[in-house]
């Protein structure tokens, strides 16, 4: 498995309990240059399009992988448009937060194991098997049909180095 970089990238949901993927996990695939892909082919042409069963498609996608990027994270920021990625992580806070946000977190395989809304000034309880933390302004995660069970697929953006193979 590589290391994830900084860099951005698009984000969709598939798999998961009554998805897409027809159960946990399935549905997403590695691809030859390691990039996830989804069987399905449906690519969104707008930011965060929801698509057939609340599953949202071409969500613009942040990824903060050196401390210095985690650490910074979206403080000083008024909003988000699309999410942001943290890897690795497994705990996140949103002291000197502007804006609440929604957490999901991931496991190694990108499958999310809990998400949760925390309003500024809250301290999210870190969860032991996550490794990766996905964060959007509140109410976002629900729209784009992000729940327990249901798997990440990411795409990095041309400019970006893919992300590290999932196993």
């Amino acid at each position: 498995m590589g290391r994830w970089r900084d860099g951005t990238g698009t984000l969709r949901v598939v798999g998961g309990a009554g998805g897409a993927g027809g159960g946990p996990g399935g549905g997403a695939a590695v691809g030859s240059n390691g990039a996830k892909e989804d069987p399905g082919g449906a690519e969104g042409g707008a930011e965060g399009v929801v698509g057939g069963a609340g599953r949202a498609e071409g969500i613009p996608l942040t990824i903060a992988a050196s401390y210095r990027a985690r650490a910074r994270g979206l403080l000083g920021r008024d909003g988000l448009t699309g999410a942001l990625l943290l890897t690795p992580a497994s705990g996140v806070h949103t002291f000197r937060m502007r804006f609440a946000i929604d957490v999901a977190y991931l496991d190694r395989h990108l499958t999310v194991l809990d998400v949760h809304t925390l309003r500024p000034g809250r301290l999210g309880r870190p969860r032991l098997r996550s490794r990766h933390v996905l964060e959007a302004e509140a109410g976002a995660l629900e729209r784009w049909g992000v729940r327990r069970g249901v798997r990440i697929v990411i795409a990095p953006s041309p400019s970006a180095p893919p992300p590290p193979s999932v196993r």
